[in-house]
This record gives structure tokens, sequence and C-alpha cells, in this order.
């Protein structure tokens, strides 16, 4: 397959890190930014539209993860508050074996990402329309999953109530930022105790066009969700759990 330079530039960035993608893999991407684009005209998806900044800050993007994680061991993926899908969707493109469920509270945004599955003929792939509270105590969601990913939805002390619930003990949570996370670390502090977490690693880096900082920060599940989290929606942003 003949590449323009958009994706040649994704292609030799993503193989620095040692992914080679196939000639599939790199048309569904393509399809992937076509339907991006065309539903972003009918509903508010994306702000990013221009196609080199479509594939270097949601695709490229969404795929640093994978940088910093062994995705040979991940066997299953939630994405809470996936939005216009990402990181979970490119992640499946790239990570065939690995089976996504999508959280998401908009119901249009759901039906964009079921479009997209459909499209794109992706398996292993189930979307959730719910608030992540009310999804975080469904017995067949909740403490369930190898590797949770949030990018870019909510503070992290907010997030930690949000998405932990859904990691299987000895899982990983990753919040996906981005900028620098000091100050949102230290005000997360007491809510990772509190959900049975701690922090794992912490990845700070550039992307590759713009430079743009990016932060990912991992925490590993210590032991199952406690009863009482998540709390019921709306309360984990009206009353972040801050220790005092």
């Amino acid at each position: 397959m003949s590449m323009d330079t958009v994706q040649k530039h994704f292609v030799d960035a993503l193989a620095e890190h040692s992914i080679v993608l196939t000639d599939d893999q790199l048309q569904q991407f393509e399809q992937y930014y076509k339907l991006l684009v065309e539903w972003n005209e009918r509903m508010n998806l994306t702000a990013i539209t221009e196609r080199d900044q479509v594939y270097e800050k949601h695709f490229y993007d969404s795929l640093t993860l994978s940088f910093y994680t062994d995705m040979k061991q991940v066997k299953t993926l939630a994405d809470i508050g996936s939005g216009a899908g990402f990181p979970a969707i490119p992640l499946r493109i790239v990570f065939p074996h690995v089976h996504i469920t999508i959280v998401d509270s908009l119901n249009k945004r759901i039906q964009f990402l079921n479009h997209v599955v459909k499209e794109l003929d992706l398996a292993h792939v189930e979307t959730v329309h719910a608030r992540a509270e009310d999804a975080g105590r469904d017995p067949k969601l909740r403490d369930s999953f190898d590797l949770v990913t949030a990018r870019a939805v909510a503070r992290l002390v907010v997030l930690n109530e949000l998405c932990l619930p859904f990691v299987k003990p000895d899982g990983l949570f990753a919040a996906m930022k981005a900028s620098d996370a000091n100050e949102e670390l230290e005000e997360a502090r007491f809510s990772f105790g509190a959900l049975q977490a701690k922090v794992a690693q912490i990845e700070s880096f550039q992307l590759t066009a713009e430079q743009a900082k990016r932060t990912i920060i991992m925490a590993r599940k210590t032991g199952a969700t406690p009863k009482k989290y998540p709390r019921k929606a709306g309360m984990p942003s009206k009353m972040p759990l801050l220790g005092f």
C-alpha cells in the first residue's frame, strides 16, 4: 500500500517503538479518520479534525500507552469515558487479541463507536452506555479488567473513583494526561489508598511533531474495591475523595 506523508510519519514514529503496522491496520486507521470527520459534522466528537493532527494527537497519542505497558500480557481492557474511542480503538486495531469494553455516558457517542466497530470489522469490542459510577457496580464489570484506561476525562482524584473499581486485583489503571501531573498526584494521594491501589509508574514524554507534553500515571490495584465505592453518580466530581 502506498503511503502519503501523514501515514509515513505515523508508521515511522510507531516503528521506533517496535510497532509495525500491516496494510490492513493502516487502512483501518484511515477509515477511522474518515468516519470521525464525517460524524463530527453532526455531533461534537473532537475539536481536532486536521488529518495530520488526528494521526498525531489521537491515534499516536492513544498508542503511547503500549510503549510503557506490555500489551501481550493484557487480555481485557476497559476504556472509561472513551469519547470518540481514544485510546480504546487505536489500541484494539494494533493489538487485536485484546478484548475491549468501552464505557461512555452519552448514547450518541456509543452509536458512533458501534458504527466504527462494524465498519472496521473489529471483533472483541463491547460498548456500554452508562455512567462510570453505575457501570462500576455491575458485577460483570467490577474488579475484572487487566488494564483500565481514561484519557483526558477528569482530574486524577475523580478518575480514581470512576476507573479503579473496574480494575482487577493486581491489574493496572492508566490515566493519560495532557500535562505534568504533580499537583494532581498530590491531590489524589488519599483516593489511591481508599480504592486499594498504589502508583506503580509515571511516564512523561512529548509527542513527535509539536512536542506536546504528555504524562501517563499507572496505578496497580492491591485488592478488591471496597463495597462503598464508587459512590452514586455525580458524587466523585462533586465531593472528591480528598481525605479531609
